[in-house]
């Protein structure tokens, strides 16, 4: 494990908040995963792909992907059951794994730069440590690998839910019971450290997906029985047995990123420092100030770490597309996006 290092600011496109990128639907194994493009804007570009947490969706990476988008040719995919994504068989971690590489070799663009937030980012180590030919380099943003005292996630309140006959009926109705303005308030705030970074636009498309959700009647169920399967992975990746996340972890031969928000109500913060002493070839980067989804609440930030791993991962020391540039000392650093302080952490 090294610190994170990162690339200039003022190399990176210059601030707005763009509009969620199109989509479609796609027919994959006789269901229909719906995939964004954030067509590459500079020539050389290389293969990206994306992928949600829990109850999040291809969305979650617009402000990234438009960031990096004359560095990377990026595609997000909702995972079976999440976003405008059809139903799945099951929904465990190798499940969605199964499901992210029968896309890249679907979509014949592997080998790809594949990132991963929250289960995203277990499903990605996964796929990275299986399939190591379909990965070029590997992001994770605080990715839900194994712990076991669930007091430090606001996710642990949902345990008892997991011991109930028919959990999925009851998920459901309390989702109709909250607007949509609600619930993804509730959202948000689980979410994110300071709310102030999320433009409005942002806001209103938060609520949309809300109103997605619940129209979508395998919404509910999706969601338990998903975090029924990660759950379940977490307490295999104890016992002996290949299948352990932690053992797959140490399996990761591509250059990765490792993100963490000191704030993080969901994932335990200490697993990001643990996931980058475990991947062989991994950066570390901690911010202060920030909570679960750091590619939403300061994506600059975030891609000027994405941005010095490709310089790094590339032959001759420049990010896909771009011009070689002089790395700025490798350092952690903590950037809020409205001050722009900086500030050297210790690891």
């Amino acid at each position: 494990m090294k610190p994170a290092a990162l690339w200039p600011d003022q190399l990176l496109p210059a601030h707005h908040v763009p509009p969620p990128w199109p989509g479609r639907n796609v027919r994959l194994d006789g269901t229909v995963t719906y995939v964004r493009d954030t067509p590459a804007t500079a020539p050389g570009a290389e293969p990206a792909l994306y992928v949600h947490g829990l109850g999040g969706s291809s969305q979650n990476w617009t402000d990234l992907a438009g960031l990096l988008a004359d560095r990377l040719d990026g595609q997000a995919i909702d995972l079976p059951g999440f976003g405008r994504s059809e139903p799945g068989r099951r929904y465990t971690v190798p499940s969605f794994a199964d499901r992210v590489v029968r896309w890249i070799e679907h979509s014949d663009r592997g080998p790809v730069h594949l990132f991963g937030n929250s289960l995203g980012g277990a499903v990605c180590v996964r796929v990275a440590a299986l399939r190591p030919d379909l990965v070029r380099t590997l992001t994770l943003i605080s990715p839900a690998l194994p712990f076991l005292d669930f007091r430090r996630s606001l996710q642990g309140r949902m345990l008892p839910l997991l011991a109930i006959p028919r959990a999925e009926r009851l998920a459901a109705r309390r989702l109709v019971q909250l607007a949509p303005e609600v619930m993804a308030q509730q959202v948000m705030e689980a979410c994110i450290a300071d709310l102030t970074r999320i433009s409005e636009q942002r806001r209103q498309e938060a609520v949309e997906e809300i109103r997605i959700r619940y129209e979508a009647a395998h919404y509910a169920a999706a969601y338990v029985r998903t975090f029924r399967g990660l759950v379940s992975s977490f307490l295999r990746s104890y016992l002996p047995g290949s299948g352990s996340l932690w053992r797959l972890a140490a399996a990761v031969r591509a250059p990765t990123l490792v993100v963490g928000g000191r704030q993080d109500r969901l994932v335990d913060v200490r697993v990001a420092p643990q996931a980058a002493r475990v991947i062989p070839d991994s950066r570390l980067l901690l911010l202060d100030g920030v909570g679960h989804v750091a590619q939403l609440e300061v994506p600059r930030t975030v891609a000027r770490a994405v941005l010095a791993l490709l310089a790094e991962a590339s032959p001759d020391g420049s990010p896909p597309g771009g011009e070689r540039t002089e790395v700025q000392a490798r350092a952690l650093i903590t950037e809020t996006e409205d001050s722009g302080r900086r500030r050297d952490m210790a690891g």
